[in-house]
């Protein structure tokens, strides 16, 4: 789910308000875009493949943070936060199930694509699938440092997070049906 990687990331920044406040929320924003960025490619490209890179984004992260770290600016902050962000949203989903809209049913063996080697990971099925009830425990659970930790405008997309993976969760299975796939 989405309001997973979200939650993932802005935990992520959550930890800027104790170490650099006047950096969290553009961390934070960095983290939020970063965190789900990779699934622009449900309609663009090949899912999982033309923008989940999970060593790509990892490097990416480690160059920027350490620049962020000898140079602090926004910029470099809000970068390393994205690309963390997309890097561990890349790397996760390679526990969930595969790319298939049904992924109850484990037809498909292509989690995520790995660049570097051009093959797929397949899938570990951790997390059944997104939605199911095990994703929504994870995004219950990674709300929490974000809600207590941001105010304002970074809380309600929290809240709005979690209200949205409630509805989700509850009608996950019916999708492909409503869809007519």
């Amino acid at each position: 789910m989405a309001t997973t990687h979200a939650a993932m990331g802005l935990s992520l920044a959550a930890s800027l308000v104790w170490v650099a406040p006047e950096l969290a929320t553009v961390a934070a924003v960095g983290a939020l875009v970063g965190s789900v960025f990779p699934d622009v490619d449900l309609f663009v490209g090949v899912h999982r493949k033309t923008l989940h890179f999970p060593v790509y984004y990892t490097v990416a992260a480690g160059a920027t943070g350490f620049v962020a770290t000898v140079s602090t600016s926004a910029l470099t902050v809000g970068l390393t936060f994205f690309f963390l962000s997309a890097a561990l949203h890349s790397v996760l989903d390679w526990f969930g199930a595969g790319d298939e809209l049904r992924p109850w049913d484990r037809t498909s063996n292509r989690a995520v694509y790995v660049h570097p080697t051009k093959r797929w990971l397949q899938p570990q099925y951790v997390v059944r699938y997104d939605g199911a009830p095990e994703d929504l425990v994870l995004t219950l659970l990674f709300s929490v440092p974000p809600m207590f930790a941001f105010d304002g405008v970074l809380r309600v997309v929290v809240a709005l997070s979690v209200a949205i993976a409630l509805v989700y969760t509850g009608f996950r299975k019916r999708v492909p049906d409503w869809l007519g796939i």
